[in-house]
Order: structure tokens, then C-alpha cells, then sequence
């Protein structure tokens, strides 16, 4: 009989072949001076290097390590669902292939999580080895913009390093880009007791980091879409409708009005179509309808809406 896994480690990948067979010695390393049963799962997403290969030879050497291969680059948020997906231990943690996250935070991790209760626990790089200007001050703002919409107190949304409990990634639904954002998906699911470790950042040994700074401007844009989902997501005729409704209301009410004051009070004056006001309540009106009946849409297909796969996988490795 098959012992059950402790911990799973997802560590999604692109170009990182220079890095991962140090990665996985350390994470052996780690692991040999404790007693969890534990597996690796590679997300290869899109490589063009040989990463896979590294993937593949380390699958047929260690039965603990399993590889799964992504068609073409999908993204980080799209390679986390894959593991996610499969991820079988009862703490999963998450790692970045580059070596700037270290293993050996792992066990303390893992304690942390059970002393304090938490459904999760993030890692904070308070101590970062990358550029000032292109990475640490936009990162700080990006945390600060998230802290405030959240209202989660994280001072790292973005650290790579982080535990769960299996319950927890069983239950979210990680896309596009929001990766940054799994806390607060969590929290909205309920998974709310949400704890910070500091974690020692490595300077990067290998290669160049995949992400240029437009990604702090995804995130920007991501944070907003995802307070909007949050708050009218199941529900968009709460928005939609509401502010539909309103203009509808003030676009009909001016309308009546200034055709009152024509019709019985002010015969004489002009026409109701050379008077501005006109214009103002039947632009309301056209607005609130259009908005109206977006939110009617928006429920449509929200309530006729499937899950479709956001990622192919080209090739997985298996169990010994």
C-alpha cells in the first residue's frame, strides 16, 4: 500500500534547465533530515530549452517527482492550476524554479502552518536582490494598491513561496494572471486565516527573470477586475442594473418634466428638441438601457456559463 504524501511542492517553470537539477539536489537535501513523505511536480510551461528533458530524467530516477509538459506557454496562473490540480499532500507548497526561493524555509513553513491554525501562509522577501527601481519600489506599490483593495495585510502578494493546506488549492480557481492574487481568492472562498513568514530571497544564479514591467500593470488591471468580480461577479445586475436603473429614472423624469413645462406652463417657449436638456435625458436613457440590459446579459451567461480547459498538455511523466 501506497504511503500517503505529506507534502506537495508545484514549481512551474519556463527556460530554467540551468537550475533544476540544483533545485531538486536541494530540495532532497532538505527533506532527508525529516520524515514527511513528499513529491515534486514540474510544470513545464512551454520551454524551449531543455528543461523537459531535465523533467523527464528526473521522473525515471526519483519515483517521488512527476513532470507535466504544457504545448505551448500558457503562464504562471495556468501552470499552478495543472499542479493544483493533481497536487496530493496534505501541505502543498509552491516554489519558483530560479533559486531565489530556498527549500529549506520549507519545514518551518509547514510548523508554522499547523501552531498558527492557518489556511495559508505567504512568504515575504523583506530582503530583495533585485533591481530598485525595476522591481522593489513598483513592487512595494503594487503591494500597497493590493493591501488596500484586499484588505488582506500581506506585504508580499507576489512572493513565489508559499503552503497551503490541500483543501485550500482544491477549492480556487487560479487564471489569466492571478497568481498574485491567490490569498485573496482564498479568503473569498472562506480559507481566510491567511499568515506571512519572512523567507530568504536568493540572488538569481542562471538566466534572466521572465517577467518584464508590464507585469505590474497586468497586476494593477487584474486587482481591479478582481474587486469588480468579487463584488458583482455572481451577481452583475447589481451593478449593471442598478446604475441602468438609475439613469432610466433621472433620464425619464427630466424628459416629463421639460414636457410638462412645454405643454402648461411655458407655451411659448422653444422647442423641446432645440433645448439641451432634451439631449442630456435621452442620452440618460440610452445609457441606462444599454447598462440594464447589459446586467441582463451578464446574468444570462453567467448562469449558462461552463469551465473550459485554459491550458493543453502536450505530455506528462508517470509513476515508476
Amino acid at each position: 500500500m501506497q504511503k500517503p504524501v505529506d507534502v506537495t511542492i508545484v514549481i512551474p517553470l519556463l527556460n530554467e534547465e540551468q537550475s533544476l537539477l540544483l533545485l531538486n539536489d536541494w530540495i532532497f537535501k532538505v527533506f532527508k533530515s525529516h520524515s514527511f513523505n513528499f513529491e515534486i511536480i514540474y510544470i513545464d510551461d512551454g520551454s524551449t530549452d531543455q528543461s523537459w528533458r531535465n523533467i523527464r530524467n528526473l521522473s525515471m530516477e526519483f519515483t517521488n517527482v512527476r513532470g507535466v509538459r504544457f504545448v505551448k506557454n500558457f503562464g504562471k496562473s495556468q501552470a499552478l492550476h495543472a499542479g493544483f490540480e493533481i497536487a496530493s499532500g496534505k501541505y502543498v507548497i509552491t516554489l519558483d524554479a530560479d533559486l531565489q526561493d530556498s527549500p529549506e524555509e520549507i519545514p518551518e513553513l509547514i510548523k508554522n502552518l499547523e501552531e498558527g491554525g492557518y489556511d495559508l501562509i505567504s512568504g515575504w522577501k523583506k530582503k530583495r536582490y533585485d533591481s530598485l527601481l525595476l522591481k522593489n519600489l513598483p513592487s512595494k506599490l503594487f503591494n500597497w494598491a493590493a493591501r488596500r483593495v484586499s484588505g488582506i495585510k500581506l506585504n508580499d502578494f507576489n512572493c513565489g513561496i508559499k503552503i497551503y493546506r490541500n483543501e485550500v488549492i482544491k477549492n480556487i480557481d487560479v487564471y489569466g494572471e492571478m497568481h498574485r492574487y491567490i490569498p485573496l481568492l482564498a479568503a473569498k472562498k472562506g480559507f481566510d486565516k491567511i499568515g506571512e513568514q519572512i523567507v530568504q530571497h536568493q540572488a538569481r544564479k542562471f538566466g534572466h527573470t521572465k517577467f518584464g514591467a508590464d507585469r505590474f500593470f497586468k497586476g494593477f488591471l487584474d486587482l481591479i477586475t478582481l474587486w469588480f468580480i468579487n463584488s458583482f461577479g455572481k451577481r452583475p445586475m447589481y451593478f449593471f442594473g442598478l446604475l441602468g436603473s438609475f439613469m432610466l429614472f433621472f433620464g425619464f423624469s427630466f424628459t416629463l418634466y421639460i414636457g410638462i413645462d412645454k405643454l402648461f406652463f411655458d407655451i411659448q417657449a422653444r422647442l423641446i428638441t432645440n433645448r439641451p436638456e432634451f439631449y442630456i435625458a435621452l442620452t440618460l436613457m440610452l445609457l441606462g438601457s444599454q447598462f440594464f440590459i447589459a446586467g441582463f446579459l451578464g446574468e444570462i451567461i453567467l448562469r449558462s456559463n461552463e469551465n473550459k480547459k485554459r491550458y493543453i498538455i502536450k505530455e506528462k511523466t508517470t509513476r515508476k
